[in-house]
């Protein structure tokens, strides 16, 4: 199925994101002033709305409220980001992320119930998108340009056989360094060829960081 990210507000920042997202598929819904900027994207985008991030009703109206997470990408005027906070909140949004401009906004906007805050020059609008399309992903340590540790939950498939029979290093290009028997679990660095593979369990391996978050953000993990 499916996700769908609002993005409020098509600046540098946000547009980047609806780029990456619109790359892989995703459904996008997008508002923002200024009509040069969603007719930019309009062609790429599921949705673009030109108006005011700050108009509930329009939000409503547009299906902001179905948004599996919501982008609020302008962080200039503090005042449209804490009514765009406040107005998705309210329409049952359940992931909210805010730009801010500073620190003092970061702590505002955290304050009114952002799920989180980031500031634009620790985390590109790219970066951004990539963490919001992570399927299987829980999280990614960045070697260097090619090459990743991985945190990740398996596959449907993968569950009920074992390691050695999923030969992950020829099949999927992943070595396992480690596990967790659950998500809070001990890291267990001693993974028997014989485990079988449960839901729970959570997989640290290496990998070529393109192809792997490629799968996971097409929705089609390690096939």
């Amino acid at each position: 199925m499916k996700r769908t990210i609002g993005i409020l507000g098509l600046g540098i920042f946000g547009r980047s994101i609806a780029r990456t997202l619109a790359e892989f598929d995703y459904d996008v819904i997008a508002v923002d002033k200024s009509e040069d900027n969603v007719n930019d994207l309009e062609p790429l985008i599921t949705k673009g709305v030109i108006g005011d991030i700050t108009d509930r009703d329009l939000l409503e109206t547009i299906g902001i409220g179905d948004c599996d997470a919501v982008v609020i990408s302008t962080g200039t005027v503090l005042e449209s980001s804490v009514l765009a906070v406040m107005h998705c909140k309210k329409l049952g949004v359940p992931k909210i992320i805010a730009k801010a401009k500073n620190a003092m906004y970061r702590e505002v906007l955290q304050e009114i119930g952002a799920s989180e805050v980031i500031l634009p020059e620790r985390e590109s609008g790219v970066r951004l998108a990539k963490r919001l399309m992570r399927n299987k992903i829980e999280d990614m340590v960045e070697l260097d340009d090619h090459t990743s540790i991985v945190e990740f939950s398996p596959p449907q498939k993968w569950i009920g056989k074992t390691i050695q029979e999923l030969d992950l290093r020829n099949n999927y290009d992943i070595n396992i360094i480690g596990m967790r028997e659950t998500r809070h679990a001990k890291l267990n660095t001693n993974v028997s060829a014989t485990t079988v593979v449960k839901e729970d369990i959570i997989f640290i391996g290496i990998s070529e960081s393109d192809i792997f978050e490629r799968h996971d953000y097409l929705k089609e993990p390690y096939e």
